[in-house]
């Protein structure tokens, strides 16, 4: 590995180390997606059966897939709107970071990586196995939806932290931060297609979502690897990931920087 990326590989190797040490919060957050996931399914597959046996390209076994994977997914791409720097903003013992010889917004982009890679080896598969079990789902029989729903999930959790992390330096105008962070986590979920699939919404709010990094988030993994989006749609969709990544990336480092000309911390 170059010396220059080892620094912040070990981070990422760290953070997801670190993981390991809270197995019964990752069996309690398994058991909550796959309740979560039971219940949702429940109301879509009524609601496909409703609609005659499709509704907005969905039929029965593809929205139970969307169900499962959603829920696989939630722990990986966090939706949540909260980064670890949001409160050292709010302290000033992010002046500690910018003392460091590391850039701080990709040393926490590589601690956030590392957990929710870990989330994603622990949460994904079990929720599948179960809704193949008792729901039944429609996957991808091909190796070409999984690798390039690899790097849509990849790149969908990049954008979350992204875009996370934009919300919580704005701390350094804000006093407190907290109502911001729950207004961006009710607004991310629901254009995410966490509670229904994007496609499903009405024209105007499926237009206004597109106009949003959230689909590219969570929606965009779910469509490439259940092979809803196959071929050159898939590409376009991942190419729109890369250019919110690169969007919430720039308004980041932006407000970091601006932020650190605004930022005064008291005490010797």
């Amino acid at each position: 590995m170059p010396p220059a990326l080892r620094p912040w590989f070990r981070l990422l190797r760290a953070s997801f180390a670190a993981q390991t040490r809270y197995l019964p919060a990752v069996a309690g957050g398994l058991i909550a997606n796959t309740t979560f996931g039971f219940l949702k399914a429940a109301m879509l597959v009524a609601t496909v059966h409703a609609a005659g046996g499709s509704v907005a390209g969905y039929d029965l076994e593809s929205m139970v897939a969307y169900v499962w994977l959603s829920q696989g997914l939630l722990g990986a791409v966090q939706l949540n709107g909260t980064s670890e720097i949001g409160e050292r903003v709010r302290t000033g013992e992010v002046a500690i970071d910018f003392a460091r010889p590391l850039d701080i917004q990709t040393s926490y982009l590589a601690a956030d990586l590392g957990r929710n890679l870990f989330n994603l080896s622990t949460r994904l598969l079990p929720p599948l196995v179960i809704g193949a079990l008792t729901t039944g789902l429609r996957l991808p029989t091909s190796a070409g939806p999984y690798l390039l729903g690899a790097i849509a999930v990849l790149l969908g959790m990049t954008v979350s932290f992204f875009g996370r992390y934009a919300v919580n330096v704005i701390g350094f105008w804000l006093v407190e931060g907290r109502g911001l962070r729950n207004f961006y986590m009710i607004v991310s979920t629901f254009l995410a297609g966490l509670f229904v699939p994007v496609g499903m919404f009405p024209g105007w709010l499926h237009t206004l979502a597109n106009c949003t990094p959230f689909p590219s988030i969570l929606m965009t993994p779910i469509d490439v690897l259940s092979g809803r989006i196959v071929g050159a749609e898939a590409v376009r969709a991942v190419a729109v990931q890369v250019f919110w990544l690169a969007v919430t990336c720039a308004i980041g480092r932006l407000l970091t920087a601006r932020g650190w000309l605004k930022l005064e911390v008291q005490g010797g």
